[in-house]
């Protein structure tokens, strides 16, 4: 057995050098089945839409932007211990963790805190995995349909906590949602 019959996915084929006719080597045939294509595709519904007035249905287990809770009384949950970060097959995630400061009890809820929290939102691919490893319960992938927001410059696309902490009003409207 030679090593030219032998083929591991059983679909080998011979190739022949046949001789192109005239009509063959004028393409011709070949120009008529792309414009008969083309001319197809021009009558088929189209797939576009007008985004800023129509917007696509979303899935029903959409993973939108990241967020960081907070509890009840409006102190951010994270607690810096790292596991999202490693939990990010992306490494997305990067945090600094700092010890909490006398008087800012109000603000954090255990001892140490995340001082630096980013996450690169061109690398995060959305999986959830953040949201999963969290023991705190501190991140999540917003369900309220909330997109990543476009922009022109790379660094744009770095969230920190300016952009990812729960706004105050939201953590205290939902506190009272709870009560009632």
């Amino acid at each position: 057995m030679s090593l030219d019959t032998i083929s591991l996915s059983g679909k080998k084929m011979e190739v022949s050098n046949k001789k192109m006719s005239f009509w063959e080597s004028l393409y011709l045939v070949a120009i008529v089945k792309g414009l008969l294509i083309t001319i197809r595709h021009l009558f088929t519904r189209k797939v576009t839409i007008k985004y800023p007035e129509q917007r696509r249905e979303l899935s029903p287990v959409y993973r939108g932007q990241h967020m960081l809770k907070r509890d009840d009384q409006g102190r951010e949950n994270c607690t810096a211990c790292g596991l999202c970060a490693v939990a990010c097959p992306a490494e997305a995630i990067t945090m600094k963790a700092a010890e909490r400061k006398p008087g800012e009890e109000h603000l954090y809820r255990e001892e140490k805190y995340a001082e630096i929290y980013e996450i690169n939102m061109l690398r995060c691919i959305f999986c959830g995995l953040c949201e999963e490893a969290c023991p705190k319960d501190a991140i999540y992938l917003t369900e309220t349909k909330v997109m990543v927001a476009s922009a022109s410059k790379r660094e744009d696309f770095i969230y920190g906590k300016d952009k990812l902490v729960m706004p105050l009003e939201m953590a205290l409207r939902n506190s009272k949602n709870k009560v009632s």
